[in-house]
């Protein structure tokens, strides 16, 4: 039997997209608490490590100043 893949893996494998974070991110936190794999990082305005983000679209569905699109 074989292993199975991580989320991060399969979407690489289907060449999913990352989300990427613009300058009007004002580092609320919501996005954050919400990501489900960790990919975002704090700082003056967020970012999204884009080999880490699986492209779920929660933090873009969770921002307030809709300040997270598809990169």
């Amino acid at each position: 039997m074989e292993k199975p893949i991580s989320l991060q893996k399969f979407s690489k494998l289907i060449n999913i997209m990352a989300y990427k974070i613009l300058d009007s991110c004002v580092a609320c936190g919501t996005c954050i608490d919400e990501c489900p794999v960790g990919a975002i990082s704090e700082g003056s305005i967020y970012s999204i490590n884009a080999d880490n983000c699986v492209s779920c679209g929660t933090c873009a569905s969770v921002c307030p100043n809709e300040a997270i699109v598809e990169d």
